[in-house]
This record gives structure tokens, sequence and C-alpha cells, in this order.
């Protein structure tokens, strides 16, 4: 299932949404290990960036999530198999073209617009159809599906990790393209809708705006995804900076990925008993105080244990709010929509997240400031997710959310 948590480490890959989006930033190992300096080097204490980011700025980024503006209408419209196999199509494809791109530009076609678009029509599908399937313990089986996303984050960046000395760029991403067009052809055979609709539906649904607890909702995860990278995609870079062994920087964010599948299932087991809202408010609060601790955070052992924190508690994070959208949408046959729409306007928080992390980064050559900027931001979504909360059921706690 791709998800949307599934960025973005630069050496790693993503942690995030798909069983091909974890590899999402891997074009920036490749240019690392053509300058031989990825994992063979300290970088100096004066380039807190080296070895893991081009020439001072940020990976490309946006990926997934900023191809699903009209994927989601386009399965209320009845295109479910469409979308699936256009998605099993383009992910491969892009995995393949990557292996032979040799210009910038061509690896931002290859692997922003193809693979980027290729999980978006994977993606829709994926979450709208649980519902249908589920009629209680919803939440919980969005959490299994979504825990492999974090699984493949996991398993993505240690075979790329692996196999490139041994066998090249080009090979080993074509290995995951295969990879990648093996477990999507699962999904083809095994996934299918139980409802069609009965009429076609219209691109967007802008009458949703005019619910308060969904337009709150739509605003504050877009500043959660504004800050949520910060930390998955320079963990590593810091961690160099403040003495962490290369080989050891390495797998923090498979570490991250790996704590990320027990924050996605259990998160989502208890949605199933207090609602989504009720527990995506702690996640985010949460995700933000590890954000801001991060501050503080200088040895070897402390970075380790903020790195598994952080991937539990985002891991309900990423996962929840396809179920909060579910549950804040009382017409289930305009799921797909508004879950397109609400997806489109977290993807341009992607889009100015990572470049604007990357910019303070640059300008201040301190951490500081792209700390202070991923914990603000997150902090702000858990209390616009509290004001949503009020706005829709009230303020008594007691009350399924």
């Amino acid at each position: 299932m791709v998800d949307l948590e599934k960025s973005h480490s630069p050496i790693l890959g993503p942690e995030a949404p798909s069983n091909s989006s974890d590899s999402d930033s891997i074009v920036e190992q490749s240019t690392q290990h053509k300058d031989e300096t990825a994992v063979d080097e300290k970088p100096q204490p004066s380039q807190p960036q080296a070895g893991l980011v081009v020439d001072g700025e940020p990976p490309p980024n946006g990926g997934p999530r900023a191809w699903l503006i009209v994927l989601g209408p386009l399965y209320d419209m009845g295109y479910f198999r469409l979308l699936i196999c256009s998605g099993t199509f383009l992910v491969p494809f892009g995995f393949f073209m990557t292996s032979i791109c040799k210009e910038y530009w061509q690896f931002v076609l290859a692997q922003g617009i193809v693979i980027g678009l290729g999980n978006g029509a994977l993606f829709v599908p994926s979450v709208a159809i649980l519902p249908q399937y589920f009629t209680t313990k919803k939440a919980l089986a969005n959490g299994l599906a979504a825990a492999g996303s974090s699984l493949g984050g996991v398993i993505y960046p240690i075979v790329f990790h692996n196999l490139i000395d041994k066998i090249g760029f080009g090979w080993t991403t074509r290995v995951m393209g295969f990879m990648s067009l093996g477990t999507c052809l699962i999904s083809v055979f095994v996934m299918k809708p139980r409802v069609l609709p009965k009429q076609k539906r219209a691109l967007t649904e802008l009458g949703a705006f005019r619910e308060p607890g969904y337009t709150l909702f739509c605003i504050a995860m877009f500043f959660g995804f504004i800050g949520f990278y910060g930390f998955v995609f320079y963990c590593q870079p810091y961690a160099l900076e403040q003495g962490m062994s290369p080989r050891l920087a390495f797998y923090l964010v498979p570490l991250l990925n790996a704590t990320s599948i027990f924050g996605r299932i259990l998160p989502n087991f208890l949605a199933d008993r207090t609602g989504p809202l009720n527990i995506l408010v702690p996640a985010s609060i949460g995700t933000a105080t590890l954000a801001l601790a991060w501050i503080g955070v200088h040895s070897n052992a402390s970075l380790i244990i903020l790195t598994l924190l952080y991937g539990f508690t985002s891991g309900g994070f990423v996962s929840l709010p396809p179920v909060a959208i579910v549950w804040l949408t009382k017409d289930l046959s305009r799921v797909g929509t508004r879950m397109g729409m609400c997806f489109a306007i977290f993807s341009l928080g992607l889009l100015v997240g990572a470049p604007s992390s990357g910019a303070i980064l640059s300008h201040t050559g301190k951490y500081i400031g792209l700390q202070l900027f991923s914990g603000v931001t997150l902090m702000l979504t858990g209390l616009l997710l509290v004001v949503t909360r009020v706005v829709t059921v009230g303020t008594k706690l007691k009350v399924k959310a």
C-alpha cells in the first residue's frame, strides 16, 4: 500500500506511503556514490551536509503526494482498475528510466514525475478501498496496510546500500524496479472494489470546504507535512556532524521506519475504540515535541533513541489522516474525491517544507533553525487538530472522535 509517510532520507530513500516510494531519494545517494564521499568520508563540521545533499541544496520532494489532486476523483468515478494498473506500470518504469539517467533534469522527470504519479495512482485506491471491506476495525485495517510502507522503508535502502558497490547504480535501481513490479502485481491480482459507483462523480467537491471540521483538518495537516520530514531528511547529516560513524548513521532511517511499523498499527488499533482524531492529536503533539527535543540531542545513544521514538509517533501521524478523512466524510461514495482533495493540500506542504528546510540550513549553516521550523509547524498542527475536534464534536473528552 502506498502511504504518505514514505519519504525520505537523502541517503536512504523515503520512509513513507508505497512499495516503491521508499526509494524516492535514492538519486542523491547515487550522486554521492559517484563522488565516493557518501559513506567513506566523515564530513567536516563546517560542512554539515557534505556527502548527503548535492551542492548544499535539499533533495527535490513532493513525490507521490504531489500527484494526488485528480486521482481521488478518478477513483470515485469508477476508474479503480485503471489507477492500479497505471501505478503498477509507472513505478517500475520510473525506476528503469532512473537507472539510465545522466542529467539532473532526467532524474527529476523519472523519479519526481513518473514514480510520483505512479505512487499517487496506487495510493488513493489502496486507502479508499479499505472501508468497503470492513464495517468495524477500519482503522486497524488501515494501520496494518500502512505498515507495509514502513517495511518497504527498511528494505529498499538496505538493498540499495548493499548492491550499489557490487553491481553499480544502474542495475541496483533496476533490481528495485523489479521488486516494485512484483509487489505491485500482487495488488493488481488481489485488490478489487466491492461497490462500484452508480454515477460519475465530479473531479472536485468544493462544498466539502463548507464543513469547518474538514477544512480545519486539511489546514492542520498542510502545516504538519511542511515540518514532518525535516527530521527524516536531515537526521543522518546531523548525526555525521555530531561524530556518528557513516555506517551507523546509514541505519538511522531504517530504524525509524522499523519502529514506524508499530507506530502505525497500535495507534490505529486504539483509533477504532476512541476515534482517529483522539489519537492523531497526541501523535502530532508527540512528534512535534520530539522534533523540538532534537535541538538538545548530540550523542550517538540519544540520537538513536530519538530516532526510534520519532519513528513510533510519526507512524500514527502519517497513517491516521486517511482514517480521519473517512470519519469526517458522511457519504462514503465521495471518500475518494475528498481524500484526493485533502492530500492535494498535504502535497503543497511537502513541496514547501523540504526546500524551506534546506534553505534554512543552507542560509544559517546550523541545524537549530531547521529544528525549530519542524517542531513549530508540527506543534501548530497539533493545536489545529484540537480545534478541529472541538468544532466537530465539542469539548467533552469522553467522546469518540
